[in-house]
């Protein structure tokens, strides 16, 4: 009996998942610009022709898992409840995705900062700009509310620091003490402090140091 339309759908949507996350994993291991597409049709158990047929180049495939990336971060639009509320679930946010999602997260890091790379970012950035500039409008309006003489700067001021912690906590993962971190940011915004954890695993502080 001939498939479904509908089924046929859900097939082509499953390969075209599983082709994204051999991608993910390939541009995890070896790097965007050493990752092949013969790797990562080796990595998804898949023909050339299949990945081909989803993704003409190595950088639609790079595009549109930064595409979801940046989706992922528009998540805050959704956090509810007062200005301070709202900053501490921005922070809690960003940190959480940057413990759980360290492949995609170490793959935006190295297009945004590459020189080789760093148009492929630049393009997926600009195609999603109205939708980032409704987050930066967000975290600004949080600021606004607090009282911040500058909201622009006090955004930037704040994307600065969670991407630092972002990088490095991809070179740091087994040492950075997240936590710690994450306490600390809330005291210098006068936030009151976490009455739980986060729920992943954070070291003590000590010193950063990466593990081979």
């Amino acid at each position: 009996m001939p498939r479904s339309a509908t089924v046929n759908q859900e097939m082509r949507e499953r390969s075209r998942e599983r082709i994204l996350a051999a991608a993910l994993e390939v541009f995890a291991a070896n790097g965007y610009e050493a990752a092949s597409i013969s790797d990562i049709t080796t990595a998804a158990g898949v023909s050339r022709g299949l990945v081909s047929y989803y993704f003409a180049t190595k950088e639609q495939l790079a595009a549109e898992l930064l595409d979801r990336w940046l989706d992922g971060i528009a998540g805050i639009l959704t956090i509810q409840g007062t200005p301070d509320e709202r900053l501490a679930g921005i922070i809690d946010g960003a940190l959480m995705a940057a413990a759980t999602t360290l492949h995609i997260q170490r793959l935006a890091i190295s297009l945004m900062m590459l020189p080789t790379t760093h148009d492929v970012f630049a393009r997926v950035e600009q195609a999603k700009s109205d939708r980032l500039s409704l987050v930066e409008d967000a975290i600004r309006d949080v600021f606004a509310a607090r009282g911040a003489a500058d909201p622009a700067v006090e955004e930037m001021l704040l994307r600065a620091t969670l991407e630092g912690v972002t990088v490095k906590l991809a070179i740091y993962r087994e040492t950075f003490p997240l936590e710690a971190i994450r306490r600390r940011l809330y005291a210098g915004y006068n936030l009151p402090t976490p009455t739980a954890p986060l729920p992943i695993a954070s070291p003590a502080v000590d010193r950063l140091r990466a593990k081979p």
